[in-house]
């Protein structure tokens, strides 16, 4: 047999005790907390066991006694230390310890005698405490962008074992690269408590996404959810790269409206003063970005352009145009003019932009502009023109009056419908509106609306007497007449019957004529056999006289029809 070393014995009992500790049960127990630590009997029974007593390692293999129990005898409890007053034994044999500190994280024994048998149970005993809060300090009052600046501080206070800070943007965690994000950490263990405080600072190079960016820190501790601390924002500082010319005005901008010039930069802070290039003319405004033109005209189009103040080569343009449209009409309002007369209508158009031109008359729109060549009564009326270009529309309006002598166009007579009476019509034209009067006295029965210089007159009279009947019409610029002819009913009603007998005489006059050429055919027919029976006698004589009574009877036969055909006639 060979010997071993010192050496070799050391390290021998070294791996034993590791594999000691590495198999005993832990108990885990919560800091400031009463935990259990339970006595393994296996399978001895309650009712056997003589003594149970616990003890616990006070550290270089030194026990420490807590308590006994003899069968049928109260718990003794032999603590005179830091455990005084903090344990008990519970009804299962189980040690309770209560306000656990981090001092108890050692090793506790459960002795069992039943009969002639001894046994113990150690267990192991790690006491755990979650960090008091998570909070985000010495925060940066800004972040530039590029730069990399001392974001924060996040402090995980008094927990077990230490805390291990995660840093987050947008619930996303950070990793330190060693160029736009660092992360250095410390622990601080309390040398009257055992506690560890963990501190964690963020170094941070900002971009302009992070502007409305949520920065949080957390952790997660071996036992309960994970922690997070209150988010914080950041304001960060950039330097304006560029510049936008933005225009607010009434669309379409007219002649009389306003405008306002806002320069917008998109550096932060924002900078607060500008210049207003405004057709040659520079303005200067402090603590605002923005300009109003008021009243503006058709001169005030064209090219305008802001800058920095203090960097005049950042700046933005826009082109502004203001629309404008003038229409003029002449004549325009209210016109009179004479039946017959030209009238020369003359609209002229100053736009800005393209136009649609489009009229009416009387609220009838019209294909085309208006002419008037020869005016007529007809075109008296309110002629209306707008003129549209975009949103932007005029108008303007004639009122035409054609004035003249009337002049009655046309007068007539009709029977009435019951056949008792007559209706005279007298249709005239003029203006202003003539008055219509007649040489007979009669009933008004119509006298149409005075319309475009057009009126009509009816009157129903019972002429007893053929009469010669006048219509006369006037104005203020002279008169017109004419005469009609109207027969007496009775009359009319003689005639009436003189032409149904001139009918019936007709009739019977066609219907003798008829008859009389019916017989005089007839009795040419019967001529015409009488004579054709004589010739052929005569012809057997000689062969002249034959063929001459041959000619002969074609040219009666011919004579014969001809008369045939006047008779049907």
């Amino acid at each position: 047999m060979h010997l071993l070393s010192a050496s070799c014995v050391r390290v021998f009992l070294w791996a034993a005790l590791l594999h000691q500790a590495s198999s005993l049960e832990t108990v885990i127990g919560l800091y400031g907390e009463t935990f259990e630590i339970p006595c393994n009997i296996g399978a001895i029974k309650s009712e056997d066991i003589v003594i149970t007593k616990w003890k616990y390692d006070k550290g270089e293999g030194t026990p420490g006694d807590l308590l006994v129990k003899q069968q049928n005898q109260n718990v003794s409890i032999s603590a005179t230390d830091e455990y005084k007053g903090r344990i008990r034994l519970a009804a299962n044999f189980s040690l309770l310890v209560s306000a656990a500190k981090l001092s108890d994280q050692r090793t506790f024994t459960c002795m069992v005698v039943a009969g002639a048998d001894i046994a113990e149970y150690p267990v192991n005993v790690v006491i755990y405490k979650t960090a008091a809060g998570l909070e985000i300090s010495d925060r940066a009052e800004e972040l530039e962008i590029g730069k990399l600046t001392k974001l924060g501080t996040c402090v995980a206070k008094d927990s077990n074992p230490a805390a291990n800070i995660t840093w987050l943007k947008n619930n996303l965690p950070l990793q330190a690269d060693g160029k736009g994000i660092s992360i250095g950490a410390s622990v601080l263990v309390n040398p009257a408590t055992g506690l560890s405080t963990t501190t964690s600072t963020l170094e941070y190079s900002a971009q302009k996404e992070d502007a409305d960016a949520e920065f949080t820190c957390s952790t997660q501790p071996t036992v309960g959810s994970e922690l997070f601390s209150s988010p914080a924002t950041f304001t960060i500082t950039y330097s304006t790269e560029n510049i936008v010319l933005q225009v607010a005005a009434q669309d379409p901008l007219v002649e009389g409206g306003n405008v306002t010039l806002k320069c917008v930069a998109d550096g932060n802070p924002a900078p607060t003063a500008f210049n207003f290039h405004l057709k040659g003319e520079l303005v200067k405004v402090e603590n605002t970005n923005s300009y109003t033109i008021t009243n503006v005209t058709r001169d005030a189009s064209g090219e305008y352009k802001c800058s920095l103040v203090d960097d005049p080569t950042m700046g933005a343009s826009k082109h502004i145009a203001v629309n404008y449209l003038d229409i003029d009409l002449s004549p325009s309002g209210n016109i009179v003019k004479n039946a017959g007369d030209a009238l020369d209508l003359r609209l002229q158009i100053d736009a800005s932009g393209d136009f649609q031109v489009s009229w009416k008359k009387d609220n009838v729109k019209l294909d085309k502009e208006p002419m008037f060549a020869e005016l007529t009564y007809t075109d008296s009326g309110r002629y209306e023109c707008e003129v549209k270009m975009g949103g932007i529309s005029q108008k303007v309006f004639l009122e035409l009056t054609v004035e003249g002598v009337p002049v009655i166009k046309r007068l007539s007579k009709q029977r009435g419908e019951d056949g008792r009476h007559k209706v005279l019509i007298c249709e005239v034209e003029g203006s202003p509106k003539p008055a219509v009067s007649w040489s007979i006295n009669g009933t008004l029965l119509d006298e149409s609306p005075f319309v475009n210089g057009k009126i009509t007159h009816k009157i129903t009279v019972v002429p007893t007497a053929n009469l010669t009947v006048s219509c006369t019409v006037s104005n203020e610029f002279g008169v017109d007449s004419r005469t009609i002819n109207v027969s007496s009913l009775n009359e009319e009603v003689r005639m009436d019957k003189q032409d149904q007998s001139d009918d019936n005489d007709q009739t019977k006059l066609v219907v003798g004529v008829v008859v009389g050429l019916l017989v005089a055919a007839g009795v040419i027919g019967l001529a015409y056999l009488v004579y054709t029976k004589k010739s052929k006698q005569g012809s057997w004589k000689t062969g002249e006289k034959e063929n001459g009574s041959s000619e002969e009877e074609k040219k009666l036969e011919e004579k014969v029809e001809e008369n045939s055909q006047k008779a049907e006639v």
